[in-house]
């Protein structure tokens, strides 16, 4: 099949849900790839899952490009998507622009995902007019988290739910492709859904979005019960507990001189 590509993936709204996840490291990549998912996200999540951090704001420019190389080295035909980083972006459209360019020029990502609603529009406009394609994030944004409270659920009351409302449309008009909602009633994101032109991809937002994305680890279980429960992912696998069975096995027969055997030794 023939690389995606943002265009491409926004033209799926109204035709076909469209299934994403992120993925950190090539192995991964070469897995979500053969899978045939249109859209892969170099998530800023890989803070938590791969390096560790209680929340994603310490996740540096250098790590994400790092991680973001590994992916698309991985991937042939998935639209790679970068997150930019907390103040990545904040401060002016021109660093938005230097640091996205980055992401493509250096890290071979196809897109950035930028967090924020109406305030954020004139940076997504700048990365538009500027040849990178921009998928939006509203709702639940992470990188928000000291100014939210913590990890809540967004858009429960009447004003807030129309402040989304408004923020989807100012995104969408700034020329994102697509845009993340995470973490609203169901009714809220199909109603945003409904109003959106652009493809809405949900993560703890109901089952009316245009998509879907999950963290790796979530879908695949790679936590081994340290995690929070989240009520809206869902397990395909048990990889951690896998895992753990392997390496306690493999301790236990080298401990006991049965690895490796003949057919292991040259």
């Amino acid at each position: 099949m023939a690389k995606w590509t943002a265009t491409k993936v926004k033209a799926l709204k109204g035709r076909q849900k469209v299934a994403c996840v992120t993925a950190y490291d090539f192995t991964t990549a070469l897995l979500v790839d053969r899978a045939a998912l249109p859209l892969v996200l170099v998530g800023d999540s890989l803070a938590m899952t791969m390096l560790g951090y209680s929340t994603t704001l310490p996740v540096t420019m250098d790590e994400m490009l790092h991680h973001t190389r590994a992916v698309a080295r991985g991937t042939k035909e998935a639209l790679v998507v970068a997150d930019m980083p907390f103040m990545s972006y904040h401060i002016s459209p021109a660093q938005a622009v230097a640091n996205a360019g980055r992401f493509i020029k250096e890290a071979g990502a196809d897109a950035v995902k930028v967090e924020g609603g109406a305030f954020r529009a004139p940076v997504i406009a700048a990365l538009v007019a500027n040849g990178i394609p921009v998928l939006g994030h509203i709702g639940l944004t992470p990188q928000s988290i000291r100014a939210m409270g913590g990890y809540k659920i967004q858009g429960r009351k009447p004003r807030d739910a129309r402040r989304l409302l408004a923020d989807a449309i100012a995104i969408e008009k700034a020329g994102v492709f697509a845009m993340v909602i995470e973490c609203v009633p169901k009714a809220l994101g199909r109603q945003i859904t409904r109003s959106a032109v652009v493809p809405t991809i949900g993560i703890g937002a109901g089952p009316d979005c245009d998509g879907q994305i999950l963290v790796i680890n979530d879908l695949l279980g790679f936590h081994t019960g340290e995690a929070p429960e989240l009520t809206f992912v869902k397990r395909y696998a048990e990889l951690g507990a896998t895992a753990g069975r392997a390496l306690l096995k493999y301790r236990e027969e080298v401990e006991k001189g049965i690895f490796p055997a003949a057919s292991n030794s040259f």
